[in-house]
């Protein structure tokens, strides 16, 4: 429930900046420059997490190499789906698309780079999109993991599962996927900007 309250607290400030726009109570070019130094800020507390965090690191090596695969299983099921889905939004190309799909759940750090690439509605469908992910992997965990086993959850979590949807996979998928969850959040996690920016810069503008 806590995850969940977060995560309506990011929707709210979202609500209050479109509010803001909209009304004029600040200056419109203000955007730009708040999501460049907000993408700095949040890449920063990511290198920060990573290199005081070392015990997470050093309990990767008790992990079953098979499921060592799982952050890439979810990766390419993620783009995968993204790309059917594309198939029915004409208005969209295929690599928009992939870019919003490639946030795993991150609304924050890819909403903020798709803005910065293709713009504020883009970057909106981004973050609805990645919360969205998110609040679903918090309300459906038990769903999945009885009707399609307890990686499922994980899975579904994305770049999520070491943090905010880690207690609800811990409760549904049971202790001893604790690792394998925190590991998955890792690796996904760290896909994404290099996969968001993929997708945007070098296939959506090859020039």
């Amino acid at each position: 429930m806590h995850a969940l309250k977060g995560s309506l607290v990011i929707v709210a400030f979202f609500v209050i900046g479109v509010c803001c726009g909209l009304w004029g109570w600040l200056p419109g070019h203000w955007g730009s420059k708040i999501s460049f130094y907000a993408l700095c800020l949040l890449m920063f507390s990511v290198g920060i997490s990573v290199g005081n965090d070392s015990q997470t690191l050093k309990s990767f090596r008790s992990l079953n190499p098979r499921l060592m695969f799982l952050p890439l299983m979810t990766i390419l099921g993620t783009l995968a789906g993204t790309a059917v889905v594309s198939i029915f939004l004409s208005h969209r190309s295929l690599t928009d698309c992939l870019a919003v799909g490639s946030g795993f759940g991150y609304y924050s750090l890819s909403s903020i780079f798709i803005t910065e690439y293709k713009g504020g509605e883009l970057g909106t469908v981004a973050l609805l999109a990645n919360i969205s992910r998110e609040i679903l992997t918090l309300l459906a965990a038990p769903l999945l993991v009885r009707w399609f086993g307890r990686l499922a959850s994980i899975s579904a979590g994305g770049a999520t599962t070491m943090d905010t949807t880690l207690p609800v996979i811990l409760q549904t998928a049971g202790q001893e996927f604790v690792v394998v969850s925190i590991f998955h959040g890792f690796v996904v996690d760290f896909s994404v900007p290099f996969l968001v920016t993929f997708f945007l810069q070098y296939i959506g503008n090859p020039d």
